[in-house]
């Protein structure tokens, strides 16, 4: 199915962003690892975290809604996991089946983890080299899914260097690092994602230029009350589409704005956006702000290093605003993407030169000519809901319409993505 946007004058309104699937995902598997009934405050509606609670539903892990934005999971502890009876399905969610091979690598049975189509595509040996490395036995197909996992292996802490940036690695290594023998490990050369060091309550040390995280056996999880923010990713897109449509200001509330996730904030800003952060608080451990973003000029820049696992996920909005910015932007060290839902930069440079904007695509990264005038055309979603809302921002500002197949994937992460896109458009 097709959705067809047209060109909006100007944007306003407060956009009501859905729950962070991140935390989202580990509060779930936290709270499913503690002993008694613990709390998560605004648990995401999107599939992603959904599949997460399927999953635990399969592990005998019970959750209910509780009827005000919140749902209660029942923990039964770190080995209170009931075996499944059939392979343990985890859509199209890499962040669930990563973070619970890291879970099931320390059980006491034996466990199949599959997923769609898209995911069994995604690379899974840099779960599987780590979780071998500590005495699991961990089989794949063709590096990929479905992992199968062989109980009653007993597990050894070890130290391991991420051989890249990878928030979901980590996770997987330090979750198995609780029924490891000892100390685990993980040596981060560069920062990603620290949610679930600061959800596990770990202490982070600083070693020659390197972030050192240790659990240790045994590390016991309390059952809690999560709150769950705003997710920063989802406010991308409407970061980038108050910047470039003209005469727009909008307004994003409880928006998570952990250093580790909102590097857009910075980007955005040396391109010379207008945005206001206001109203900064700590809640779950996890900091919030009130975001307002009005139109602006911008100018090109170049994105690379350090910067890029905090943007990752981004990125593919951020090359729309690059389409509309002054001068020649350049974005590197990002072939990461190209094993995400899709081959996400092959996909950005397929659909943003179908709009006319001159794109190179390199292995790493791209360069993007602008400020490019957009012409309403038909691009493809290629089935992967940032593809899909960051052709929506780019319909916003084209000539004509623009029409993007199959949009409803926007609901794996953003499910009321395309209404609330609707509300401030007008």
């Amino acid at each position: 199915m097709s959705y067809t946007i047209h060109p909006a004058d100007q944007l306003e309104g407060t956009v009501e962003l859905p729950a962070d699937k991140s935390i989202g995902h580990r509060s779930a598997l936290l709270s499913a690892l503690a002993d008694g009934r613990s709390r998560i405050v605004n648990y995401p509606q999107s599939a992603d975290p959904r599949s997460t609670l399927a999953c635990l539903e399969q592990l005998g892990i019970s959750s209910s809604d509780d009827g005000d934005n919140a749902i209660t999971v029942r923990g039964r502890g770190l080995h209170g996991l009931h075996p499944p009876s059939m392979p343990v399905d985890c859509g199209n969610s890499g962040t669930t089946m990563r973070l619970l091979a890291g879970i099931l690598a320390g059980q006491q049975f034996g466990s199949v983890l599959t997923g769609d189509a898209s995911l069994k595509q995604r690379p899974m040996q840099r779960i599987a080299d780590p979780l071998t490395a500590m005495g699991a036995h961990v089989k794949l197909r063709q590096g990929c899914a479905p992992i199968r996992i062989r109980g009653r292996q007993e597990l050894e802490g070890i130290t391991y260097r991420l051989p890249m940036p990878s928030a979901q690695v980590k996770s997987c290594v330090l979750l198995a690092g609780l029924y490891a023998e000892g100390a685990t490990t993980v040596r981060e050369p560069v920062p990603s994602r620290d949610h679930t060091e600061r959800m596990l309550g770990l202490d982070v040390e600083e070693v020659g230029g390197e972030r050192l995280l240790t659990v240790e056996h045994g590390h016991t999880i309390p059952a809690t009350t999560w709150h769950v923010p705003g997710d920063f990713s989802a406010a991308a897109f409407f970061l980038v589409a108050g910047s470039i449509v003209p005469n727009s200001e909008l307004r994003l509330n409880n928006v998570g704005v952990n250093p580790t996730r909102s590097g857009l904030l910075e980007v955005l800003d040396d391109m010379g956006a207008d945005i206001t952060v206001e109203n900064e608080r700590v809640k779950g451990g996890e900091p919030q702000a009130d975001i307002t973003v009005r139109s602006a000029d911008l100018e090109a820049t170049t994105i690379s290093g350090p910067v890029i696992p905090n943007i990752i996920d981004e990125i593919p909005v951020l090359a729309v605003a690059a389409a509309c910015a002054a001068g020649r932007t350049e974005i590197r060290d990002a072939e990461e993407l190209r094993v995400k839902e899709t081959d996400r930069l092959s996909a950005m440079a397929d659909n943003l030169q179908s709009f006319g904007v001159s794109v190179r695509e390199y292995e790493d990264g791209l360069d993007i000519d602008g400020p490019a005038v957009l012409k309403g055309t038909s691009v493809s979603s290629f089935d992967d809901h940032r593809i899909a809302m960051a052709m929506g921002v780019a319909a916003l500002v084209a000539v004509g319409p623009t029409t993007i197949d199959n949009h409803k994937c926007a609901a794996v992460s953003f499910p009321r993505f395309w209404e609330e896109l609707e509300q401030v458009s007008g």
